[in-house]
């Protein structure tokens, strides 16, 4: 069971890593909106800064922010380019 679950974690994340790395060449891309651009900066300088939303003092709460709040974030990031840019 534990086997299962590292490895699926593990696949997550690098799925997760591969996004981040797709949204950083669409937000160099000249054809992606400039809103776009923006959000993708925005989830990155927060994910970067070690201020959050939801202090990880908190029980359970306090990474509610890294684990449901970013990854939603990138998909809506994602959702915002144009697919012909998220395909080159």
């Amino acid at each position: 069971m534990n086997r299962v679950f590292g490895e699926s974690w593990r696949a997550r994340a690098q799925a997760l890593k591969r996004e981040v790395y797709a949204l950083y060449l669409c937000a160099r891309h000249p054809r992606t909106p400039w809103y776009a651009k923006l959000f993708v900066g925005l989830i990155v300088a927060y994910a970067l800064s070690p201020i959050d939303l939801i202090p990880d003092f908190v029980p359970v709460l306090g990474y509610l922010d890294e684990v449901i709040l970013l990854p939603l974030a990138l998909l809506l990031a994602l959702r915002m380019v144009p697919a012909d840019v998220l395909e080159e």
